[in-house]
């Protein structure tokens, strides 16, 4: 028997785990990512492990820093996610990503954001 403490352990990890790529998902986003067999600069075992921390940060509108750590040191993910950065992965898997309809929950409400007048489209007086 499992005793209460480490039960309640396990359910909170899964708990962070329901908003992992699915299989078919992964399947799509994989030969998008680099480390890939074949090229410079070796094969990166955790890019799906990767991938489910920065979705879990977009889908839970956390900080960086409050990652949990089945994801890995938030400071390795958030620097990884900066580098991919320049060479637009995020942006070819966006482009994947928005052709469901249940992934919905990627576009971003911006509404809370403060931003100077001329930048929201006020009308100068």
């Amino acid at each position: 028997m499992i005793p209460s403490n480490e039960r309640k352990e396990r359910k909170m990890e899964s708990a962070y785990h329901r908003h992992d790529i699915s299989e078919k998902v992964w399947q799509l986003l994989e030969p998008l990512l680099p480390g890939q067999r074949g090229q410079w600069g070796g094969i990166a075992q955790d890019n799906r492990r990767f991938i489910n921390a920065v979705f879990w940060v977009i889908r839970t509108g956390t900080l960086w820093r409050d990652l949990p750590s089945d994801y890995g040191k938030w400071g390795s993910v958030h620097q990884r996610f900066i580098r991919w950065h320049p060479s637009g992965i995020w942006e070819r898997i966006l482009e994947i990503l928005i052709q469901d309809p249940d992934y919905e929950w990627l576009m971003i409400d911006a509404s809370h954001a403060n931003v100077h007048l001329h930048a929201a489209g006020a009308r100068g007086r």
